[in-house]
């Protein structure tokens, strides 16, 4: 068994060996990526699917418009490595995109009917996006409608709108991942030119995640409070207080929308309601996304 040598250096006694209580793991996680503006380097496979499935939505027109690590760099411009290309798109036109996909040779599956499906080849993958894991916020045409040019692998296609890009990734608050940079970086990237009524709607009756994020971004950026709209701030603001003066939520707990692991006690120990199901029930009663998802699974089912 090796020792990481920086590890090493840190933990050894004055004589230069290990304290005898030290507990050396047998593998070292990986390190976690640093941000960068330097492009990756993809695979010539990787790079040749990614480009297949582009060209293949072009193509077959689906009105899809690429998220990730792609997005996150035409609206900031740090470049992040990755292993999927994420495409979102409307629930009712996600069978037709499994069917062409498939018809090209993909293998693809439904890892979650709510929001979720994967066309792989090989080891790198896409993954197919309709909206959160907790149902919250789903994806319509609107998104694909305000979505900006730009170029993914040499194929013309469309990123998120910088709105849409930090919504998306406003409930992706998980103890194992936190994307809380990634929407400072989106709104500095956009150095005040952010649509703040459209976030607004975007968002809903979730606003207070939204406030807590411009809270993050000014902490990070306290000379930058201008690239948020100072109507934003206001409305954001007398909400808090008239909430805060008359509370108004209409449930005790809403922590299972951020966490369900982190905040598993509150729901089965302490008795608190557990809203990540009621969204995700009430996802099912869309009867235009249900029907879609309901072929999309029946398919799949028929072909194992």
């Amino acid at each position: 068994m090796r020792l990481n040598p920086v590890f090493w250096r840190a933990a050894t006694t004055p004589g230069g060996r290990p304290p005898s209580n030290l507990f050396v793991p047998e593998t070292v996680e990986k390190a976690l990526p640093v941000s960068s503006s330097t492009p990756p380097k993809f695979a010539p496979e990787q790079e040749e699917l990614f480009r297949g499935v582009l060209r293949l939505m072009n193509e077959k027109q689906v009105p899809y418009v690429v998220s990730g690590a792609f997005a996150l760099q035409k609206h900031t411009g740090i470049w992040r490595n990755t292993k999927d290309l994420d495409l979102f798109l409307p629930a009712e036109h996600m069978k037709p995109a499994l069917d062409y996909l498939e018809q090209a040779g993909f293998e693809c599956e439904i890892c979650d009917p709510v929001w979720l499906a994967k066309a792989r080849r090989g080891e790198y993958f896409v993954d197919l996006i309709t909206g959160m894991s907790n149902a919250v916020i789903m994806v319509d045409r609107s998104w694909i409608e305000r979505s900006v040019p730009a170029e993914v692998m040499g194929v013309e296609t469309r990123v998120l709108a910088a709105e849409e890009l930090l919504a998306s990734k406003l409930f992706v608050l998980f103890r194992e991942r936190f994307d809380g940079a990634d929407m400072a970086h989106i709104i500095f990237g956009k150095a005040g030119g952010m649509d703040w009524n459209r976030v607004l709607e975007l968002v809903g009756e979730h606003w207070e995640l939204l406030l807590s994020v411009l809270v993050l971004f000014h902490y990070i950026y306290p000379t930058s409070g201008e690239f948020v709209a100072k109507e934003a701030w206001d409305e954001l603001i007398r909400r808090l207080q008239k909430e805060l003066a008359n509370p108004s939520s209409k449930t005790d707990f809403r922590g299972s929308l951020l966490d369900e692991k982190m905040f598993a006690i509150d729901v089965k120990e302490w008795g608190m309601p557990n809203l990540v199901e009621e969204y995700r029930a009430r996802r099912g009663t869309d009867p235009g996304a249900a029907q879609a998802l309901t072929e999309v699974e029946s398919k799949h089912d028929e072909a194992a």
